[in-house]
């Protein structure tokens, strides 16, 4: 029965996020109408006809920025967590190998950034260096790269005690190549379900950010900037800000259902539960 729910969240979460990787290429090099192109003829335009989800305020196809702004999410997401990782996994194998002094002075700061929200701490970061798509990657990669830091130290100081590390040692294998060759590859399962994850948080927290008015600076699209421009049409045009929010909704609930199967399946107190 268990197998069968890990297997459906996987279908389901896969189905999503294939869903938005496509869209996020589509909106990369190919859209139905130019989403940056304004029509005043067409402005507030329902959904359907030439315009399947409608037109915005100023004439734009809504359908085209909902994929125009899931390649900006997307590609904003995938350097964040691509940045948060690498940094984190460097710092937390340093940390945890290493230990002593270097480990204490390590974890002090650690500590202290997780001591502010992620979110409150990419507005202060993002109020310093500005409101932009690069920004925005920068915050968010510092924001996230304690939560990997921890997650690797932990893994870390858990394996170098274990048989096969003093193995490697007493084979004359320097601490850089047992680090590299037998500690950081059982690091792996526990980095695939954090970053799956993490994908997800930085889609929420990018959106939040364009919400704000410090996310891509318009007129390029995101689907934050676009829940913002939605709201003084709420009782007119309600499909304005159903479409992006639901757009959200349903890549969330992908990545949470894709990342609770590979937990399952990665976990091994879940493989040894089933």
């Amino acid at each position: 029965m268990k197998k069968q729910r890990i297997a459906a969240n996987a279908a389901v979460g896969g189905v999503l996020i294939g869903a938005l990787i496509v869209a996020a290429v589509l909106g990369a090099t190919w859209t139905p109408h130019d989403p940056l192109k304004i029509n005043f003829i067409a402005r507030l335009k329902p959904p359907g006809g030439a315009f399947l989800l409608g037109t915005d305020e100023f004439g734009r196809d809504e359908l085209s920025r909902l994929m125009a702004g899931a390649s900006t999410s997307a590609w904003i997401s995938l350097l964040t967590v691509s940045c948060a990782v690498v940094a984190g996994t460097a710092i937390g194998a340093l940390a945890g190998f290493v230990r002593g002094w270097t480990d204490r002075i390590i974890m002090a700061f650690i500590n202290a950034l997780l001591a502010f929200p992620g979110l409150l701490l990419a507005l202060g970061l993002l109020a310093v260096v500005g409101a932009n798509k690069y920004g925005i990657i920068v915050a968010l990669s510092l924001a996230y790269t304690p939560s990997v830091t921890r997650i690797v130290r932990g893994t870390v100081l858990s394996l170098r005690e274990k048989e096969f590390v003093e193995s490697s040692r007493v084979l004359g294998n320097s601490e850089l190549y047992t680090l590299w060759r037998h500690i950081l590859p059982n690091c792996v399962a526990p980095l695939i379900v954090l970053a799956t994850s993490m994908f997800g948080w930085v889609i929420l927290a990018e959106s939040a950010l364009s919400f704000l008015g410090l996310g891509v600076p318009p007129p390029a699209p995101t689907w934050g900037n676009m829940l913002a421009s939605a709201r003084p049409y709420m009782s007119q045009a309600p499909y304005l800000s159903i479409f992006p929010g639901l757009a959200i909704a349903l890549t969330l609930l992908g990545i949470n259902l894709l990342g609770d199967a590979l937990r399952d399946r990665l976990d091994p107190r879940m493989r040894g539960s089933r």
